[in-house]
């Protein structure tokens, strides 16, 4: 337990938190250190009154309470993560860090979808999450199967090796994408994910934050996945072009209409699109040989 910091991130979760630090100190964790972004209700002294130790962080966001709180407040080799909102049980914890103390992971995600309550996601949420899942394997070529769990276990030294730099909810995803892109070995262990508790609100907005998450999984796709990234930007001025091409040409065939200028657009999407495309390949093969060495090194 003493090489464990629980570490909550929190925004005005008052109506769980205390719940969430009492169940872990029950539970034998004494290290429980909640990192609150500014609360405007009484999360900050309710989780002091219930043994957690508490900080206010600098800036604001998910994303930079977990980076401040790992890098300058965590005094342990090991983290498990989670939110506030009762949504995570401290039955779980034990699962979660097995495969740290075993040696087989160096992070750890906790499936939601192992064991879903009734009434703990919605629909919406459901399918966005779906969809989020399949879209980090097909571009990142890694199956993680809950890219957007709350629950982590991973190592001081996993973590620093990650370039994290999203605030907000995209946190969840760059670790993700950190451990595909650096092999940092992942594992995978079923957790169960309760309803919120009745009175306490989300802090999540599936759309806005949605789009935030697959912008995020598309700007990273440039480092770890070139092909996919210039690759379907080379393809869409490529196809752009060619339809304006093929109105140019109906419309000179059918109408003796000449549109010089939309002919010059058509022209430059289309070159633009396979430069973009040749890019995508060099750049492939070059992360290619670069990761190769890497191994060989290694």
């Amino acid at each position: 337990m003493d090489s464990v910091c629980v570490l909550i991130p929190t925004l005005d979760e008052a109506e769980t938190i205390g719940d969430v630090v009492r169940d872990f100190r029950d539970a034998g964790y004494e290290n429980i250190l909640v990192v609150d972004g500014g609360s405007r209700d009484d999360t900050q002294s309710i989780a002091r009154e219930a043994g957690a130790r508490v900080v206010e962080q600098t800036g604001v966001g998910k994303g930079q309470a977990v980076r401040e709180a790992v890098t300058e407040h965590v005094d342990a080799p090991n983290v498990l993560m989670l939110d506030g909102d009762g949504t995570y049980s401290a039955d779980d914890a034990e699962t979660m860090l097995e495969p740290l103390r075993s040696g087989t992971a160096e992070h750890v995600i906790g499936n939601r979808f192992a064991d879903m309550r009734s009434g703990a996601m919605t629909r919406l949420n459901r399918i966005g999450n779906r969809l989020i899942n399949r879209a980090f394997g097909f571009i990142h070529g890694e199956s993680f199967d809950d890219i957007l769990s709350g629950y982590r276990a991973f190592t001081l030294e996993s973590f620093d090796q990650m370039h994290l730099t999203a605030d907000g909810f995209g946190i969840e995803t760059e670790m993700a994408v950190e451990c595909a892109k650096r092999d940092i070995p992942t594992a995978v262990v079923p957790v169960t994910y309760y309803p919120r508790p009745a009175g306490s609100n989300t802090n999540l907005h599936p759309v806005r934050d949605g789009g935030i998450i697959f912008l995020e999984l598309y700007r990273r796709a440039k480092t770890n996945n070139p092909l996919f990234y210039f690759g379907s930007l080379g393809t869409l001025s490529t196809v752009a072009g060619v339809l304006v091409a093929i109105y140019v040409a109906v419309e000179w065939v059918t109408r003796q209409v000449s549109h010089e200028v939309l002919a010059v657009v058509a022209g430059f999407a289309i070159l633009v699109g396979v430069q973009l495309l040749m890019f995508g390949m060099l750049a492939d093969l070059i992360l290619s040989l670069h990761r190769e060495q890497l191994r060989e090194r290694e």
